[in-house]
Formats: structure tokens, sequence, C-alpha cells
């Protein structure tokens, strides 16, 4: 029974999910889902890198907590549209389904955007079961984690386009095989592209930022 629950669960999300698909098409806007575990620096990366894209690059922001607004709240300072989802009130789920998108880029406007960025609830396994429909999908993992999270995680790192490795301004004081971290992604997704940053020191930025600047170009000038 909860199996068959589940399947009309994940049916109802991918027709949503197509739907926002079209409406994000029509709008002419890139979508991008990025998606870890808590923890990982994703919101600083994502400040960080709006105050690369901005303003020649318009771009809103979907923020998904359980509960609070403090990532959105930081967000905001960079003077992106921005817009909190939180879970709470729908029983605390763990990831964020396509319905919620559409009702949220509505709300933001996506008239005025080139660039829909979702930051999903930290979390490495529900959030990649949820088409929501966005162009692209990134993960990012922190040196802080382990290695062995793309193994023990698999399916977040095959749905990723591309991942980031993040905080590695802290490798020297840490017993992390970076390395070994990247060789476990592309064990799991072959000739998936893995950036290497510190969003607190910028390391590593330019390819990252070049990576999502042309992806907007490409749908945008349609």
């Amino acid at each position: 029974m909860e199996i068959n629950i589940q399947k009309r669960v994940l049916a109802q999300n991918e027709t949503d999910a197509d739907q926002n698909r079209a409406f994000f098409k029509e709008k002419n806007v890139f979508v991008l889902n990025m998606m870890s575990s808590p923890g990982s620096g994703k919101t600083e990366t994502l400040c960080k890198t709006l105050g690369h894209l901005m303003p020649e690059i318009r771009v809103g922001v979907i923020v998904g907590d359980v509960c609070t607004t403090n990532d959105a709240d930081r967000l905001a300072v960079t003077k992106a549209k921005v817009i909190q989802i939180n879970t709470d009130q729908f029983g605390g789920d763990c990831h964020l389904a396509a319905h919620l998108i559409d009702a949220s880029a509505r709300k933001l406007g996506c008239d005025d955007l080139d660039l829909l960025i979702v930051e999903n609830i930290g979390n490495l396994v529900c959030p990649a079961e949820f088409d929501i429909g966005e162009d692209a999908k990134t993960v990012v993992l922190s040196v802080t984690e382990g290695e062995d999270k793309p193994l023990k995680y698999p399916l977040m790192f095959q749905v990723a386009d591309i991942a980031i490795l993040n905080k590695v301004d802290l490798l020297p004081y840490l017993d992390f095989d970076a390395a070994l971290a990247v060789d476990n992604m592309k064990k799991v997704h072959p000739g998936m592209p893995v950036f290497e940053i510190s969003a607190k020191t910028e390391v590593g930025f330019e390819p990252w930022l070049e990576w999502l600047r042309q992806r907007v170009k490409e749908k945008t000038a349609r």
C-alpha cells in the first residue's frame, strides 16, 4: 500500500513538473535546483554567486526550509527577489515538490527574471526524487562531510548535472581526500563536471560562474 501511495504522489508530481517546465519556457527563465545536505555552505555559495551575477543577470530565489526564514533573509541582502517556503505547515516535508514551486514562482513573478534558483531543503535523499521542472540540478558537497557520500546517496549525484565541492579552504585542517570524493562522484555519474570551490574565499569560483552564465545565456537567447 505504501508503494502504491508513493507512486501516485510521484506521478502527480511529474504532471506538476511538466506544467512548471512549460511555464518557465514561456517566461524564458533558466531554473536551477540546488541540493545538498544541511551545512554544506549552499546559502553562502548562493550569496557569493549572486554578488557576481547581478545586476547583469536578473535573479530570483525560492528558498526551502522546514522552519525559519534565516537563509531567505541572508539572500535578500543581495537584492535578489526572494521567496520562502516552509514545509512545517505540511508536516515538515524534507523536499520541495513541484506544486510548491509553481505557486511560489507565480507569486515571485518571473517576467523580469533571467535566472530562478531553487535552494532546496537540506537533504541528500528526498529532493533527488522530485522533479520540479528545473533546467538543471546541482548538488553541493562540502569537505566537512565524508568522501563516501556519493556512494551512500548515489541517486542525488546521478540526477545532478553538476556537483560543487565546497569549503576547500578547510582542506589543510581536515582528514579529507578531495580527489577520492571527486572520484566517487564520477563513479556514480561519469563525466559530471565537478567544481572545487570555497564560498568563503571564492577560490575556484570562476569556472562555476562561467558554467551558470552560459546556461542562462543559452536559455534566455531562445
